[in-house]
């Protein structure tokens, strides 16, 4: 097949190089936008299931990537001076740059054309080609060009603006202060041995309040230097990436699309869909499509045509994301309702973040269910204290019984 990957991203990268695995002879170049050594972001997370994706895909690939990783070691709630200590790591972050640098340099060697610097305005731009990958971001032009996904964007109510810093935080911690004009938190997770990516977040009043939307970039990030003073340990916050990238306040974006593919096109990633930020899925469900991408179109074939393998994959990858877009919903959520659980003890707090996905939550007292959540883990430990002593008690027992006969 000849093929074009509009995006140089995780997505269209991985699902180049596993297509050229299982047949060298595709036709594959991926179109990216950006220089080679461009990236927007800091780095991304995701968890031990998608590292054993990776190795069981392309075991060369995810060796590289193995030894770059970072790996937090706890989790830490920092509210009203107190941290509170989630124990277990979060899984792996990586710096985007060097996950891409891997897969692209992966690719390349198995054949894989890149084109650098080369921006999709419309799919007439394109080569002919049999298959049209779409995996240039959350908004598409691709997508938007070509018409007929049926895409729904939905904006979250919240502020947020993606930082990175050269404070490397060993555990992901959640910073929450407050100011004059409402509370900002942050979500700070090392990437690398030299550098963290620093994400912000906050109501829109508050950031209204505290004028982020009339001050120039720099000030604002000045501002939140200042604010998160303590958890930074003095440290500067970085708004670019790359020379004359400022970092912007956004809102965030749910994409949804009903149709996955529409002719020769397909999407993958963010493109196809969103989860919020704060269940850190994105990288992992955009490799997660590209691996199933290239299953199907290999299990089916080229005799067929194209349209049984892309509906196979999209039956099976938005069954798939039935979970964690509702986790990312319910998170979301939590974030832009603060105010219902900020006054809570911060163990309270604390406990109730790490359960913001529940369904149950938003319809009970944060209070009851901090309750029925504690009480919810006294049982649970009171199972494995059981399933530890239960065969202390019958050993002793049958003891017992042998002395008395």
């Amino acid at each position: 097949m000849k093929i074009a990957c509009v995006g140089g991203g995780p997505a269209g990268l991985y699902f180049a190089l596993l297509m050229k695995l299982r047949d060298p002879g595709h036709d594959i170049t991926i179109f990216e936008r950006n220089a080679a050594d461009s990236t927007q972001g800091w780095g991304v997370t995701f968890g031990a299931d998608l590292m054993d994706k990776l190795h069981s895909s392309d075991p060369r690939s995810a060796q590289e990537i193995d030894r770059v990783v970072f790996h937090p070691v706890n989790q830490v709630v920092d509210i009203r001076d107190e941290q509170v200590l989630h124990p277990g790591g979060t899984g792996y972050s990586i710096n985007r740059q060097h996950l891409l640098d891997i897969l692209a340099g992966r690719a390349q060697d198995l054949g894989v054309r890149i084109e650098f610097d080369q921006e999709v305005m419309t799919p007439s731009q394109l080569p002919e080609a049999d298959l049209i990958v779409a995996c240039d971001g959350v908004n598409s032009r691709t997508r938007s060009q070509a018409g007929g996904f049926d895409t729904d964007v939905r904006l979250g109510g919240n502020k947020y603006i993606w930082l990175g810093t050269p404070k490397v935080f060993e555990s992901f911690m959640y910073a929450f202060v407050r100011t004059d004009h409402g509370w900002v938190w942050a979500y700070g997770y090392g990437v690398d041995a030299e550098s963290s990516t620093f994400i912000v977040e906050c109501s829109s009043r508050t950031w209204t309040g505290l004028g982020f939307d009339t001050i120039p970039p720099e000030d604002g990030i000045a501002l939140l230097e200042k604010l998160f003073e303590r958890q930074l340990d003095d440290h500067r916050l970085l708004g670019q990436v790359r020379p004359g990238a400022n970092a912007g306040w956004l809102n965030f974006r749910t994409v949804t699309n009903r149709r996955w593919y529409n002719g020769n096109i397909v999407l993958t990633g963010d493109a196809a869909h969103t989860t919020h930020f704060t269940i850190g899925s994105g990288t992992t469900l955009a490799v997660e499509d590209a691996i199933a991408l290239a299953e199907n179109l290999h299990r089916h074939g080229e005799g067929a045509g194209l349209a049984p393998a892309l509906k196979s994959y999209q039956r099976q990858r938005q069954a798939a994301l039935l979970r964690p877009s509702s986790d990312a919903r319910f998170s979301a959520q939590w974030f832009e309702n603060i105010s219902r659980y900020i006054d809570l003890k911060p163990r309270e707090f604390a406990a109730l973040l790490h359960g913001r996905r529940s369904p149950l939550l938003p319809h009970l007292s944060p209070r009851v269910y901090y309750h029925l959540h504690h009480a919810t883990q006294e049982v649970a430990v009171l199972h494995q204290l059981r399933r530890h002593v239960a065969p202390m008690a019958k050993a002793i027992n049958s003891r017992r019984k042998a002395r008395w006969n």
